[in-house]
Parts: C-alpha cells; sequence; structure tokens
C-alpha cells in the first residue's frame, strides 16, 4: 500500500497493483501420511487400518535340499575279439580242424599197421593211377594243313617241283629231288608274286598257293 510522506504531503509514485497471487499449498493429505507412516513404524500393532502381517523366519525360507544319490561308475566295455584272434572263433575251429586232421591220420596208420601184407599190396595195386598228362596238339597252321616251307622234303615237294616247271620263267631248269630248298622258296614266292596270291604267307608252299597251282598246270 502506498504510504504518506512524513511532510504530510500524498505519494506521487504510481501505486503498484499485485501481479500474480501466491497462497500456501495445501500439504494436510502429506503430513497426514507422514504422520501414519510414522506411527506405523513406531507402534505397528496400534496403526489404524493397517494389517500386522508376521515376517517368515530364515529357516521357512530357506530349507535344506534332498542329498544327491551317488551314482556308480560304469566299467569300461570289454574289448572285441577279434575272430582270428587268440580265444577267438577262427582260432578254435583251427583248433578243431587240426585235430580232426591228425585223428583221420592215426585212423590211417592204425588201420595200415592192422591189414596183413597180402591185403597191402592188394591196397596198392588198386589205387587208381595218376593219368598221363595230355600232350598238346600242334597248333594248325595258317596256311593249312597240307603246307610245305623251306625245309621240307618228299614226293609232295618233287610234284610241287613239276608243277612250277610248267610255268614260264618261274623255276626253269630246276631240280625235281624232292628237297624244299631256299631256291625252290625263291620259286614259289615268285610264283605268288606275279599271279596276285595273297593268302599264303611268302615263299610257302599253302592252301591258297596250291590251289592256284594246280588249276594251271591241271
Amino acid at each position: 500500500m502506498p504510504t504518506a510522506d512524513e511532510s504530510g504531503k500524498p505519494h506521487e509514485r504510481p501505486v503498484l497493483e499485485p501481479i500474480r497471487v501466491l497462497r500456501p499449498r495445501n500439504t494436510d493429505a502429506l503430513a497426514a501420511l507422514f504422520r501414519e507412516l510414522t506411527d506405523l513404524t513406531e507402534d505397528p500393532e496400534n496403526a489404524e487400518g493397517y494389517e500386522s502381517v508376521p515376517l517368515p523366519t530364515p529357516e521357512a525360507r530357506t530349507r535344506e535340499l534332498p542329498p544327491v544319490p551317488r551314482i556308480p561308475p560304469v566299467p569300461p566295455a570289454p574289448p572285441a575279439r577279434r575272430p582270428g584272434g587268440p580265444g577267438g572263433t577262427g582260432s578254435r575251429r583251427g583248433a578243431v580242424a587240426a585235430g580232426a586232421v591228425l585223428a583221420a591220420a592215426l585212423v590211417g596208420f592204425g588201420c595200415a599197421l592192422l591189414l596183413p601184407d597180402g591185403d597191402r599190396e592188394s591196397a596198392a595195386r588198386t589205387l587208381p593211377a595218376t593219368p598221363p598228362a595230355a600232350t598238346a596238339a600242334p597248333p594248325d597252321d595258317p596256311d593249312g594243313s597240307g603246307t610245305l616251307r623251306e625245309g621240307a622234303a618228299g614226293p609232295e615237294v618233287t610234284d610241287l617241283q613239276q608243277r612250277l616247271r610248267r610255268i614260264p620263267n618261274v623255276y626253269d631248269d630246276g631240280a625235281t629231288d624232292g628237297r624244299y630248298d631256299t631256291v625252290l622258296t625263291e620259286a614259289v614266292a615268285r610264283f605268288q608274286l606275279w599271279y596276285g596270291i595273297r593268302g599264303d604267307e611268302s615263299g610257302v608252299y599253302g592252301d591258297d598257293t596250291r590251289r592256284d597251282l594246280e588249276s594251271r598246270t591241271g
């Protein structure tokens, strides 16, 4: 509020009007809440509006777990036996087979001792003889069964010489002694070359050369 000057003159400054009105905050509810909490802390049995709940004891909150049963250790598995190893099936079978062979040999030896000398000789004679090995048949000549070549001799060679002498300029004045020599081999090769005979080896009197020569000499 404006105040009068001591000299009794009115104040000439402008009057200040309040811009904002402040009032104290109502803290009764907050104060009441603090009081209740205080009363509850100091005397929880006489607190109004609250129920006293007993706290659980440590023994009730925790309990001992049952002991873990002890598991016995598992024994290791025995090693697998191999079929052919010691104590395996293979060794037992081998022992059985060896025993059977030995027993058969003893029985045969005993029977041989019991037989008289005559029976032994007859038994030895009745044993089947080993068949002789079959001799391998000579391979067939690729030029034919009646093939003549250098080194052969006989009447067939003589007939070949006589026929070749009938062919002009092949075996002129050649020998007819029945021997298949180098001269006759060259004459047969010359005949094959001149007349185009290709079925037989050069210088060899085979089936193809024989047929062609016999057809030309009658």
